[in-house]
C-alpha cells in the first residue's frame, strides 16, 4: 500500500513539474510575441513619417525621382512584410533607401535649412533609436525562449508541445552601418 502512495507522489510531482515548465515556456513565448509587437509599433511610426519626409524632399529635389521612388517602394515592401525574417530584410532595404534620401540634404542647402525637414530628421532619428532598443529587447526575449526550450528537462517535451525555435531580428549585411547611431546634421 505504501509503495502505491510513493508512486502516486512521484507521478503528481512529475506532473506538477511538467505544468510548471510548460507555463514557463508559454510565458517566454508570449514575451517574444510582445517584443515583436513593440518593434511593429515603432516601424509603423517610421512608415507613417516617411511620406512626409519624401514630400518635403520632393519640393526641393524633384529631379531626384529615382531616390524618392526607391524610398516609397522600400516602405511599401516593409509594410507588407510578415514575420521577423521578412520584416528584417525589408527594413534593411528601407534603411538603405532612407540613408540615400537623407544624404540628398547635403546636395541641397535650402532643403538642409528647411525647418520641416530638420524636424522630420529629428523624429526619424528618435524613431530609429527606439527601433534599435526594441530590436535588442526582442532578440533578448528570443534568446531566453530558445535557451528555455533547449534546456533539460523542458527539451524533452518542448517540441512535442509545439514549442519551436524562433528567429532573431537579424540586421544581416547592414549590421555595421546600423550599429552606429544615426547622425543628424543641420
Amino acid at each position: 500500500m505504501s509503495s502505491g502512495w510513493i508512486l502516486l507522489g512521484i507521478v503528481v510531482a512529475l506532473a506538477l513539474f511538467v505544468f510548471a515548465a510548460y507555463n514557463r515556456l508559454v510565458a517566454l513565448s508570449q514575451r517574444v510575441s510582445q517584443a515583436f509587437a513593440d518593434i511593429d509599433v515603432q516601424l509603423k511610426q517610421r512608415h507613417d513619417l516617411i511620406p512626409n519626409l519624401v514630400e518635403t524632399v520632393k519640393g526641393y529635389a524633384s529631379h531626384e525621382r529615382g531616390t524618392l521612388d526607391d524610398v516609397i517602394k522600400a516602405r511599401n515592401s516593409a509594410m507588407s512584410a510578415q514575420g521577423p525574417a521578412q520584416v528584417s530584410a525589408a527594413e534593411n532595404q528601407l534603411s538603405g533607401a532612407l540613408g540615400r534620401l537623407i544624404a540628398l540634404s547635403e546636395a541641397y542647402p535650402d532643403l538642409k535649412a528647411n525647418t520641416n525637414f530638420q524636424q522630420l530628421q529629428t523624429e526619424l532619428s528618435d524613431i530609429e533609436n527606439k527601433i534599435a532598443a526594441s530590436r535588442r529587447f526582442f532578440n533578448n526575449a528570443v534568446q531566453e525562449y530558445n535557451t528555455g526550450i533547449r534546456q533539460l528537462p523542458a527539451a524533452l517535451f518542448a517540441g512535442a508541445l509545439g514549442f519551436t525555435r524562433k528567429d532573431f531580428f537579424d540586421l544581416g549585411e547592414q549590421r555595421g552601418q546600423l550599429e552606429q547611431a544615426p547622425s543628424v546634421k543641420f
